[in-house]
């Protein structure tokens, strides 16, 4: 049974979805764009036999603290936010999907002592991506999406028309044959709780440069020996995604070696909720 309770992080509001027994150990489930934490609605249920799963909207998202500025997006506060949640109750498992997997790499990377576990569905290593989106080939292409996410306004045109534009822009090379009925019905209540303009902000916030397709970019300075996953790390991929190819998880060993990864086929990157059953077999395979 989901419960839904609102939590004050920093003094703000952020409204948290779990499920499973309170006493069990937790995994701390992150969601990304355009979701909100009622996307875990098909899984959560499959892992709540081992885990009390937690699942906040998280910043920007749902119900949740949605302040207006760019730089409220930055990876640093998304990481606090989720340091707030935890609090004294670490360490947890820490699951991440899409940007959640962001917050998640970011928990993993700069507090390790928070996350025993670290699974990543369908979502990158700041490294890696940002190595395959400056090289000018196939995942720069793949990322285009961004470059129009990040321009002025673009929420305005994707929340028109009952939010005909954000359907439209997910669907166009993905299957979304599974966001219908009350699963559309709620996730379009979340939109228009918060509205768009926070969860592109994370886009705009972010400082990943995407190349040009077939003009490669310099790879920018990052900090290679802070950025390494220490825990036990699953990574479960949707094999079809048109959005994260191959290429954006090459490398990936050098900085988390204690890595299995796992593919599963007639999926892409709404693995979740198109294999929930295989996706908590896998969690359930590593874990044993």
């Amino acid at each position: 049974m989901m419960r839904v309770e609102t939590r004050r992080l920093w003094g703000q509001d952020f409204v948290i979805r779990s499920w499973g027994d309170p006493g069990l150990p937790k995994m701390l489930m992150l969601h990304g764009f355009p979701e909100y934490g009622g996307a875990w609605g098909d899984l959560a249920p499959l892992l709540a036999d081992r885990f009390h799963c937690i699942a906040p909207d998280q910043r920007g998202y749902g119900g949740s603290y949605a302040p207006d500025e760019v730089g409220a997006y930055a990876t640093s506060q998304l990481v606090g936010d989720m340091v707030a949640l935890i609090g004294d109750g670490g360490p947890v498992t820490v699951f991440g999907h899409d940007w959640g997997a962001a917050v998640a790499y970011g928990l993993a990377m700069f507090q390790p002592h928070l996350v025993d576990r670290l699974i990543v569905a369908n979502g990158v290593h700041p490294v890696p991506f940002q190595r395959a989106m400056a090289s000018g080939g196939a995942q720069s292409a793949a990322s285009q999406y961004i470059n129009y996410l990040r321009q002025p306004g673009s929420e305005d045109a994707l929340a028109a028309d009952d939010f005909a534009g954000m359907l439209g822009f997910f669907s166009a090379k993905m299957d979304m044959s599974w966001l219908s009925g009350s699963r559309l019905d709620g996730q379009k209540a979340a939109w228009r709780q918060s509205g768009l303009r926070g969860m592109i902000n994370w886009y705009r916030a972010s400082p990943l440069v995407v190349a040009d397709p077939g003009a490669p970019v310099p790879m920018p300075d990052l900090p290679l020996d802070k950025l390494r996953v220490r825990c036990p790390h699953l990574l479960i991929w949707g094999e079809d995604d048109k959005a994260l190819l191959p290429s954006s998880t090459e490398g990936l060993e050098e900085f988390a070696p204690d890595l299995k990864r796992a593919c599963i086929s007639g999926a892409d990157h709404w693995v979740l909720h198109q294999k929930p059953q295989e996706v908590a077999g896998i969690i359930h395979d590593w874990l044993a």
